[in-house]
């Protein structure tokens, strides 16, 4: 499913059964919010951390913030409660976790429908799992509702019995893997979280990495990592008034009948045009963020 371009340079965690961040997050600065009513939430609080995230959801003021609801897998006792909920929630996203085949999603779309989801409700996966990375293409064109691949690095470091560094080089096939099924199907897809809320040059060495690898943004757990995040993942004014001016010289080219054009002494093709408008696009839907 290609989307409009939308900022999702941060995404931020935020725990169901808290009632007090949930309000919280109507005033941070985040793209968007996962509302998490899975890992972040006890057994025992999970019902109530469900009408937490319906409540607050009703009563609104997240502004134009991107909302996931996270919820918890179809195999548990409280999966398909969570996604006939969130289907009639007002959320943007319902987040499944765990994803291993396209089954998996279609059975989620499937519950949305019957419960009555609007059309705009989207489907995003956690890909956090062997199984998930290795069924990673078939997922993401499993179906019509799905958008974008969440990374789920804490499970993925567990399950392949690795280690958190500062290069990630365990997780480079991983995060490789997801990112070109991602992108081969028009998907977005978001990075992992960094753990360590103490080590500000190591997250921001994380942020860097993520932004040159190609993820659309980076889960965050903290809001203190909110403001770095949306600056990294931004395009810069000099890179925008660059996209302009290559798609400007492309557009005067193509109006004299030639298929190239050459823009700062740099050959342009339709493909630079490309990245160039995804720039512009991105860059127009930041500032609307806060208009």
């Amino acid at each position: 499913m290609t989307t409009k371009a939308r900022p999702r340079r941060s995404v931020l965690y935020m725990p169901g059964a808290n009632e007090r961040a949930l309000d919280k997050a109507r005033g941070l600065p985040a793209d968007a919010l996962i509302l998490d009513l899975e890992d972040a939430v006890a057994p025992d609080a999970k019902a109530a951390a469900r009408e937490n995230v319906l409540k607050a959801l009703a009563q609104g003021g997240y502004g134009k913030r991107e909302i996931f609801v996270r919820m918890n897998g179809l195999e548990t006792p409280w999966g398909r409660a969570d996604a006939e909920a969130i289907a009639k929630s007002g959320a943007d996203v319902i987040l499944v976790p765990k994803v291993e085949s396209a089954a998996q999603v279609r059975q989620v779309a499937t519950i949305l429908e019957q419960a009555g989801a609007p059309d705009s409700m989207t489907i995003w996966v956690m890909s956090e799992t062997p199984l998930g990375i290795l069924h990673a293409e078939e997922i993401a064109n499993a179906h019509p509702r799905l958008a974008g691949f969440v990374m789920g690095t804490n499970d993925l470091v567990k399950d392949l019995r690795t280690q958190h560094t500062p290069l990630r080089l365990p997780l480079l096939a991983s995060l490789s893997i997801a990112l070109l099924a991602a992108r081969g199907y028009g998907l977005s897809i978001v990075d992992g979280v960094y753990n360590d809320l103490k080590n500000e040059e190591g997250f921001n060495e994380s942020v860097l990495q993520a932004k040159e690898w190609g993820f659309d943004g980076k889960t965050l757990i903290h809001p203190s990592q909110v403001a770095r995040t949306n600056e990294v993942f931004a395009p810069t004014a000099s890179e925008v008034e660059q996209a302009r001016k290559i798609i400007a010289g492309f557009e005067e080219a193509v109006a004299q009948g030639k298929g190239v054009a050459v823009v700062d002494g740099k050959m342009v093709e339709n493909l630079h045009v490309v990245r160039a408008r995804q720039t512009v696009e991105l860059a127009d839907a930041i500032a609307a963020l806060s208009s």
